[in-house]
């Protein structure tokens, strides 16, 4: 490089000087290669840091995507249930009390309960003989208190209390048995009256949320999150869900018992009419 570098001047301090300008030059450039081409080495390098911060950044940002879905997973039916407030815990304890009051009346609304037929065959047969006060006796005991002794009773008494007893009983038992029937009707407005409350309360919970949904959006200039209007639709959703659930079994319950009432009570009828007509051929 020298040799060609002074092969290529005239004079021979002209070629000193080119040699010398070539020297310093050549050097400038061993020691300091980056100021002219970037080297291979160089470029590596950037793109190994440029990889680095990329990986970086993904790794950051992950947590943040999937936070929602584990948020969302741990949530239960319990949860969704305690979403339901106040107004939940209303129609859960109307619910309650709706089924103890359809327990008891399976219980007592039933044939073998008001129509004990062992206490008709015993005062059927007192009747036949002729015995009215050991039929009375019968049905003031009370173990055999039931719908039948009841409406009975009242026939006797009219029949030994008035001088023609024998052509007013009937009248008597007609009372007895109307006002044994309004008694047990009564037993089952309670459950008419759940079965109308439960779906209000659940109305009332839709109201309140979304009562407290519109105010959310309200209150966020219109830009509210899905995430912020979550529990507010899920009180609206979860209220209405409980109330349908315990009213439309109560109903079915309050339907059923009041066919069967109306069954036992036309029967009970019958049997009181066979058991007290030798009172009528007695005058």
């Amino acid at each position: 490089m020298i040799r060609s570098c002074c092969g290529c001047a005239g004079s021979p301090p002209a070629r000193i000087l080119l040699c010398i300008m070539a020297l310093a030059f050549g050097g400038l450039l061993a020691r300091e290669p980056g100021l002219w081409i970037p080297t291979a080495a160089a470029q590596d390098e950037t793109l190994v840091d440029e990889t680095l911060e990329d990986e970086l950044d993904v790794e950051s940002a992950a947590p943040t995507t999937e936070a929602p879905g584990e948020q969302a997973e741990e949530r239960t039916m319990l949860d969704t249930l305690l979403d339901a407030g106040i107004v939940g815990v209303l129609i859960l304890l109307l619910s309650m009390v709706s089924v103890g009051f359809i327990v008891e009346h399976f219980l007592t609304i039933r044939k073998s309960a008001l129509m004990p037929e062992p206490v008709i065959e015993e005062i059927d047969a007192l009747l036949e003989q002729g015995d009215v006060e050991g039929a009375l006796h019968a049905c003031r005991d009370p173990a055999n208190q039931c719908l039948f002794t009841d409406v009975v009773l009242a026939g006797l008494e009219r029949f030994q209390g008035s001088e023609f007893g024998f052509a007013e009983y009937r009248a008597a038992v007609e009372e007895a048995g109307e006002d044994q029937t309004g008694r047990l009707y009564r037993k089952t407005e309670v459950l008419n009256l759940i079965g109308a409350i439960a779906p209000m309360l659940g109305l009332l919970g839709t109201v309140q949320g979304m009562i407290i949904a519109f105010n959310t959006i309200a209150s966020t200039g219109g830009a509210a999150k899905p995430h912020e209007l979550a529990g507010a639709i899920s009180l609206a959703l979860v209220t209405t869900l409980l109330g349908l659930i315990v009213a439309i079994p109560t109903m079915i319950a309050f339907s059923y018992f009041r066919n069967r009432i109306d069954s036992i009570v036309a029967e009970a009828g019958k049997r009181v009419e066979q058991v007290l007509a030798p009172l009528g051929r007695r005058r």
